[in-house]
């Protein structure tokens, strides 16, 4: 990945070690002038061209780009909250540089005409852009397996998924090549690959963050959110990307607080929730003893532990591949080899030409999903699974609501906690022949998407497996619309207390 060397002025990267900083030191050391953000930009190339080989997190880079932009940092030409902090950006939001592919056939030659609110949010605040990062194809994965480029691996064991569809955004993060990455989640995607690489993944409340710009999956689920070290990170981040935006039309009309100084206000008595039905004995041991730290935590932290009852959690997957897929089918259908997206060269007829073009663009995950969705719109078959599985999301989002509200006497809660996922990473190709297998990934994240609350995935440990190697797990903490200030205040809490969030993994 080679990018022209550049003849501005150098300061001292090694006033900062990138592989032990974060987004905040980085800010900090950034505006104090301890590091140069050319120099700072210049190393974290450098050290993508070095290890990105082994993991591919990353689709494309904007190497000459990002240092010329960080030149004007450095001039002070370009201010702001995030002025020379490299990040990156994952491959499904538009940008008028670059291509904007998806990790499709389909799209491999797109060059969008505008950039996604919150890319250019991240832009206005001062940050360098350094690439879009690898994902499953269309958003439609849980292991970034799926990308027409090839999977990305997890940095922990390469022989192992980093998660998705979100992989290369947390193989980024994890492998410290950026100190700060956006992806996108839809059923999990940004907490459970974030769990699975040892990183913190938060998806916002549905509607505080500008879909504009965001090439659609799942238009009633998608949400941008931060991945980051830490939940002081991710409040940063999100502070710059959320807000209303006229725009998009799903956009919430509603104040944004000032995450950064909320995260460092000690949280009022919560009232933490455990669920019955998120205590599985499926669950990993090393997912158990996380869950009973955190717990312990909590408790000692002056929180009151309580039970509260999410019946219809059992019906999340079923429910989330009926809306997901009902939505991507007609979200897809404009990728035809005519509006959008890749045209067969051997057509015969426009029936033809939209046929060739779709089976040779797509993938098979795109297309499994696409056929399932058409399906439950068709004529006859829409009120028995299109239209019931919306009657099931509204019952999940009233298990919430009554869990968050305290209806039943002594049952409220603040906040949920509960796994991310069943367990740690699995190697690459185990899953793939067995969908079903696939989709159980995100059993403890989608009902936060078919309810539009949000979450946040933190480090909590390491399961070792039978070969010796540890591999990370990660609790998730879920919290009432627009809470994002008291989900975050509680996982900044939990990693005063902690030094999972700390680890690394060794690329050298």
């Amino acid at each position: 990945m080679p990018y022209a060397p550049l003849s501005f002025p150098r300061y001292h990267a090694s006033a900062m070690d990138v592989t032990s900083t974060t987004l905040v030191a980085c800010r900090d050391a950034l505006a104090s002038r301890q590091v140069g953000a050319v120099e700072l930009t210049r190393t974290y190339l450098e050290r993508i061209e070095a290890f990105d080989g082994r993991v591919h997190a990353y689709g494309e880079l904007y190497a000459d780009r990002a240092l010329q932009r960080a030149e004007q940092v450095d001039r002070g030409a370009v201010k702001g909250p995030l002025a020379g902090v490299p990040i990156a950006i994952k491959d499904i939001l538009c940008t008028d540089w670059g291509r904007t592919t998806c990790s499709s056939k389909m799209l491999a030659n797109f060059e969008a005409p505008y950039t996604a609110t919150a890319v250019r949010k991240l832009e206005d605040a001062g940050a360098v852009i350094l690439g879009k990062t690898n994902m499953d194809e269309f958003a439609m994965g849980s292991s970034t397996e799926t990308c027409a480029s090839g999977p990305t691996r997890n940095p922990w064991d390469t022989q192992c998924v980093p998660g998705g569809s979100s992989g290369g955004s947390a193989a980024a993060m994890a492998s410290d090549f950026c100190v700060g990455a956006l992806g996108t989640d839809t059923g999990g995607s940004i907490r459970q690959p974030a769990a699975l690489c040892g990183v913190v993944g938060m998806k916002p409340t549905y509607g505080r963050v500008s879909r504009w710009g965001l090439v659609a999956f799942a238009s009633s689920l998608d949400q941008i959110g931060p991945i980051t070290r830490t939940a002081e990170d991710a409040a940063l981040l999100l502070g710059v990307i959320g807000g209303h935006d006229p725009r998009d039309a799903t956009s919430a009309d509603e104040p944004v607080p000032d995450y950064f100084a909320a995260v460092h206000t000690p949280p009022p008595a919560l009232r933490i929730g455990i669920a019955k039905q998120y205590m599985s004995d499926a669950n990993d041991p090393a997912v158990q003893r996380a869950m009973e730290e955190a717990i312990a935590l909590f408790r000692d932290a002056g929180a009151t532990v309580v039970e509260v009852d999410l019946p219809h959690t059992e019906y999340g997957i079923p429910t989330y591949y009926i809306v997901a897929t009902a939505e991507a089918s007609s979200n897809l259908a404009r990728y035809d080899g005519v509006h959008y997206g890749h045209r067969s060269a051997d057509a015969d007829g426009l029936v033809d030409l939209y046929s060739r073009s779709r089976a040779e663009g797509f993938g098979d995950e795109v297309k499994r999903r696409i056929m399932l969705g058409t399906y439950a719109l068709s004529s006859g078959y829409y009120d028995a699974y299109y239209l019931r599985a919306l009657k099931v999301r509204r019952l999940i989002q009233q298990d919430f609501l009554r869990a968050f509200s305290g209806d039943d006497a002594g049952a409220r809660c603040d906040l949920i906690l509960c796994p991310t996922t069943t367990g740690a990473t699995f190697p690459l190709g185990s899953r793939v022949e067995n969908p079903l297998d696939m989709y159980l990934n995100d059993i403890y994240t989608v009902n936060a998407n078919l309810s539009g609350i949000p979450g946040i995935s933190l480090p909590a440990g390491m399961a070792t497996g039978g070969d010796g190697v540890d591999r990370p797990v990660a609790v998730q903490l879920l919290a009432p619309l627009f809470q994002e200030s008291l989900l975050l205040q509680a996982a900044h809490l939990y990693q005063q207390a902690t030094r999972h969030h700390l680890r690394r993994p060794s690329l050298a």
